[in-house]
């Protein structure tokens, strides 16, 4: 069974399921979601639950929404988005998914650019990839050897969330 929500900021949730499962799913998020106020953190918890399904790929737009709709959306606007560096802004994704999906789940450096894409601070695949492993390396962990042609999962280290929620705080590390 297939179910799409439309949360009161406008992303859109799409669920796939068996009828009990999507009937559950939507019965707790309706019962969490206060009437006619819309709160961020209960969007980002809808989206959590959305893209946490059966291990599958990542549903980038709802990464995308996350970034967006989370507890620390001003912050990421400050100090990520609105500061010319690459290496923020392609652990961005990777620090969203690590932080708000259950279990965090791993992004390959194409998905990784076209969730920058659709942020409105693009950076290349090309450019994503060279990040990945030269200034972004120590905050990242690979699901295997980079190989040309074999797509690498990518999820942040321990001192790549560290890094983040330094930078989401205003301090600048380099």
């Amino acid at each position: 069974m297939k179910a799409s929500l439309k949360l009161s900021t406008g992303a859109l949730v799409n669920l796939e399921g068996t009828p009990d499962e999507v009937r559950a799913l939507l019965e707790h998020f309706d019962s969490r979601q206060p009437s006619g106020v819309a709160v961020p953190t209960k969007a980002a918890e809808g989206i959590r639950e959305a893209l946490a399904s059966d291990g599958e790929m990542p549903d980038l737009h709802a990464i995308v929404s996350l970034v967006k709709d989370c507890e620390e959306a001003v912050a990421i606007d400050e100090y990520v988005l609105s500061v010319r560096s690459v290496r923020e802004r392609v652990l961005l994704p990777l620090y969203i998914a690590n932080r708000y999906v259950s279990p965090p789940v791993g992004l390959t450096s194409g998905e990784i650019s076209g969730v920058t894409s659709e942020l409105g601070v693009p950076v290349s695949q090309p450019n994503t990839s060279t990040a990945l492993s030269g200034s972004a390396a120590p905050y990242v962990i690979g699901d295997r050897r980079r190989r040309k042609g074999q797509p690498v999962r990518y999820r942040l280290s321990r001192r790549g969330v560290a890094l983040m929620e330094s930078v989401l705080k205003g301090r600048k590390e380099r």
